[in-house]
This record gives structure tokens, sequence and C-alpha cells, in this order.
């Protein structure tokens, strides 16, 4: 039982510090990207480089645009034209609408040019595709990459304290807390105890001891 309660603990421990570095990388990336958005408007800066404090460089990062795409943003301008310019696409059911494969592959082509234009290879004749644009289909982000060793450097870096993460302790600050950890450690160790004890005790039949509901007034405060 005592292996599972520190599998229990450890568990614990992991996820609150996940859930911890998590959000804080989610407000982090937000601000970054600001960061770097507006140093490219001030200055035309696109990267940043990351250093520890002692100087070394562990990682790079840029502003990545997204890479613009043909989306349909008028379905019945773009149908009509369809009808029109290749009516074999067009499937007849209840309704009248273009074939996804073909209007699949016509986007893949204006993705590719860049523009919303087809040539109709059988006739050469160009088409000007009303009903889509091509523009980015995703918000402005950025990347980074590690240098070779960066991720180790920061391991060690944190390990030893140099470098803060708010709101995670290292292991170098605390065992800088020295007697207040050995405390800490001392009184949960106690409380384990006293809670195997409790657990003895119920085990054993304490609730049908006739003490037992003056003890639970003592433990609510309800007796002197």
């Amino acid at each position: 039982m005592s292996n599972l309660r520190e599998l229990g603990l450890e568990e614990a421990t992991l996820k609150a510090l996940a859930d911890t570095v998590t959000d804080r990388l989610k407000a982090i990336r937000a601000q970054t990207q600001t960061g770097l958005d507006h140093a490219e408007e001030q200055s035309g800066t696109r990267q940043v480089v990351a250093k520890l404090p002692d100087g070394t460089t562990i990682a790079t990062l840029s502003l990545t645009d997204p890479k613009p795409e043909a989306k349909i943003t008028d379905p019945d301008a773009f149908q009509a034209w369809v009808m029109e310019a290749f009516p074999d696409e067009i499937q007849r059911r209840f309704v009248a609408e273009v074939r996804a494969a073909f209007a699949d592959k016509l986007l893949a082509e204006m993705t590719a040019a860049g523009v919303a234009r087809v040539v109709n290879k059988e006739t050469g004749e160009l088409h000007d595709v009303p009903g889509v644009e091509v523009k980015a289909t995703r918000s402005r982000n950025h990347s980074l990459r590690f240098k070779p060793g960066g991720r180790e450097a920061i391991a060690a870096a944190w390990q030893s304290g140099t470098l803060a993460l708010p709101g995670v302790t290292s292991p170098a600050a605390l065992e800088a807390g020295g007697e207040d950890v050995a405390k800490l450690q001392a009184r949960i160790a106690e409380l384990e105890q006293r809670d195997a004890w409790l657990s003895a005790l119920e085990a054993a039949g304490v609730d049908n001891w006739q003490g037992i509901d003056h003890a639970r007034e003592l433990r609510d405060g309800g007796a002197s």
C-alpha cells in the first residue's frame, strides 16, 4: 500500500506540474507571438534567439506565415460557374451540386497557383473562378527549434537552480530549503503513520465503540 501511495503522490505531483507548465506555456507563447509580430512591424525582425543566463544559446524562435489556401467563400457562385464551364462535374440528385472530388481538384490547383484562376485543359480557356478566395486559413504562429544540446542545457540549468521557472520549484531550490523541507517531510511521514493507525482502528470496528459519538463532538469542536 505504501508503494501505491508513493506512486499516487508522484502522479499527482507530476500532473500538477504538467498543468502548471502547460498553462504557462500557452500564456508565454501568446506573449512571444505578440512580441514577434510587434518586432517585425517595428524593425523587420522575424527571429529571436533564446539563451540561458550563462549565455548558452539553446533555441531559435522564428515567425511562420501560414500558407494561403484556396477556399470556397460563395458556394452558390462557385456552383453556378461549374455548371456552366464543367457541366459534367455536376451531380444531380434532389439538388445539383459540384462533385466533391472535382472541387478538391480545382482548389488544389488554385492553391498551387496562388490565385482563384484555373485553365480548362481541354479548351485552353482561362477561368477566373467566382466564389473562391486564396487566403491564409490559420492564425499566424511561430516555431521553436532547439539547438543541439539545448534541451539538455535547459535541464541542467533548471536542476542547478540557475534557470527559474515561474510556479515550479527546482530541485536546487528545494534543497536550499534545508530545514523547512526536512520538517515538511517529517510531518508527512507522521501523518502517514497516523493515517495507517486510524485505518487499522476503523478495520477493527472502532465505529461501534461507545465513546465514538463523544469523539466526534471533540473533533467538531462541540465539547470542551
